[in-house]
């Protein structure tokens, strides 16, 4: 399986980086993976073959999923189900996307094959590409068995665990 995980703008933070750059090697133990920093939504466009003259010529040369807060919500196990299914069915490379501050136009949404939310609460865009990062290594281990996800299958990290002196929670 073919994946590229691509984000619009350049990274700030070092530590987003590393955290980009660990969540890149685990998940590339699983399925060839590339990151790229796109320019603005019509690079990403292009790059997943999605342009209306791409499309025309070709059918587009990839699947595009926009991370979008309009988008589907999965737990952890549909994530997996959905990268599962793909994988089995279907040859094309698999483009993650994650906009700008701004997020996505109406225009891109239309063109993408899903449109995918990592939740109700807003993220700031480069967190929101250390999330679809982990969330893509959490969906392999999930369909290996692999025993990352195993301690979280009943709901969750439990507060308790990080606040142990909070008797309200």
């Amino acid at each position: 399986m073919k994946i590229i995980v691509a984000w619009i703008g350049k990274t700030k933070d070092a530590p987003i980086q590393t955290l980009t750059d660990e969540y890149l090697t685990r998940v590339s133990h699983y399925a060839q993976v590339r990151a790229v920093q796109a320019r603005d939504e019509s690079s990403i466009l292009q790059l997943a073959g999605r342009t209306e003259k791409a499309e025309r010529r070709s059918g587009g040369k990839s699947t595009l999923a926009l991370m979008d807060s309009r988008g589907k919500q999965f737990s952890s196990e549909e994530f997996a189900r959905f990268l599962g299914d793909y994988q089995r069915r279907n040859p094309l490379p698999l483009v993650f996307a994650v906009g700008s501050a701004d997020g996505f136009s109406q225009a891109a949404r239309a063109r993408a094959q899903h449109v995918i939310s990592l939740g109700k609460m807003t993220l700031a865009h480069e967190l929101a590409r250390v999330v679809l990062l982990e969330q893509l290594y959490r969906a392999f281990t999930i369909l290996k068995n692999h025993p990352y996800h195993s301690g979280h299958s009943s709901g969750g990290l439990h507060l308790r665990v990080l606040f142990p002196e909070s008797r309200s929670l």
